[in-house]
């Protein structure tokens, strides 16, 4: 058995196999080195701050790869200039390296806007502040919404929530300012249901009750009667309630006068006015006014009548003669004498 191992022929095969195997690795690793060009490097070239475009045709010419990275965008650099360079200028590399290069972008990233709509003001604005965005200018219409965020714009047109949009953009809020006053209430009879919820929509005025006489649900039944009536002065965001009916108003006329009497009452003005006086308290009603005598020892004085001098005679032929010779006596043929009238003393 052994002699037939070292026979002549069996060693030239085994001579052959493995000169076989030798001569195949000999050329897998030349075909490795010829693919991957080994012992052949390329200096990676510094196309640091150049434009990108600039940069990119530097890398063709050297035979290396290139891919492209949007760094941050820095507002001290031009757009689309060159910040970073991975491997670093100056190194060794294969041909046919693949070669990053950081580029400053032309604008900042864009982020989306966050849903505002129907927000209260003050929490619109911290949430456009912590997705990096700023608010514009602030424009107000009317709205039941006081101080609620109705629309949002950007460069002049209305944006919807989640629309990309440049970092640090401003954009402009439109805000309610609240409901207007005294407005007319708009004609919705005749109109479909469906026409008249528009158009009550439309003048800022709320729909409230909808009463269908058949008991349906279908909106395009006719408007027959509306509460308020049509011009009536109502504030905004007031209810308007509908009554609607397949038939046409004319068809219904009987009812509208029911609704007439039970809403719009009318009121006769041929009767007087009543008048409504206020009757005044004990407290609000004037103190009598009273004269009180004037007490003995005021300082008015009452001049007194001089007693009649009982002692001298008048002279006969005198107007002084009197009939009786009492003190009471009275001058003949004349008049009562008159109370003197009390004169007013003022002492200082």
């Amino acid at each position: 058995m052994f002699k037939s191992l070292f026979h002549w022929k069996v060693l030239v095969n085994i001579v052959l196999a493995m000169a076989l195997f030798a001569g195949l690795v000999w050329l897998t690793f030349r075909w490795l080195e010829f693919h991957t060009n080994h012992g052949e490097e390329v200096p990676v070239p510094n196309v640091m701050n150049m434009t990108v475009h600039d940069a990119i045709k530097i890398l063709d010419d050297s035979g290396l790869e290139y891919e492209v990275d949007s760094f941050k965008y820095d507002p001290k650099f031009r757009p689309f200039q060159v910040l970073a360079v991975n491997p670093n200028p100056g190194s060794n590399v294969k041909n046919g390296r693949i070669i990053t290069l950081k580029v400053n972008p032309r604008t900042w990233a864009k982020v989306a806007i966050p849903d505002i709509i129907d927000r209260y003001k003050g929490l619109a604005f911290n949430q456009l502040n912590l997705v990096g965005l700023k608010v514009g200018d602030t424009l107000y219409e009317p709205s039941i919404q006081r101080d609620a965020v109705l629309r949002i714009l950007y460069n002049g047109t209305s944006v919807k929530p989640g629309t990309q949009i440049p970092r640090f953009s401003a954009v402009d809020l439109v805000i309610g300012s609240g409901p207007l006053r005294n407005v007319s209430i708009p004609n919705v009879v005749g109109r479909t249901v469906q026409e008249a919820k528009k158009i009550i929509a439309q003048a800022l005025f709320e729909v409230g009750i909808v009463e269908h006489e058949d008991g349906g649900k279908d909106d395009s039944d006719i408007v027959y009667y509306q509460d308020p009536e049509f011009g009536a002065l109502r504030d905004q965001g007031m209810q308007i309630d509908l009554w609607a009916s397949k038939k046409t108003p004319a068809e219904l006329q009987n009812k509208i006068k029911q609704l007439d009497e039970m809403y719009r009452p009318k009121i006769d003005t041929a009767l007087a006015p009543i008048e409504y006086r206020e009757i005044p308290t004990a407290e609000e009603r004037p103190a009598p006014v009273t004269k009180n005598p004037p007490a003995a020892n005021t300082a008015t004085a009452v001049p007194k009548p001089k007693p009649a001098n009982t002692n001298s005679s008048p002279s006969v032929g005198s107007p002084q003669a009197t009939v009786k010779t009492n003190n009471s006596a009275t001058p003949q043929n004349s008049k009562p004498a008159e109370k003197p009238k009390p004169k007013k003393v003022v002492i200082e």
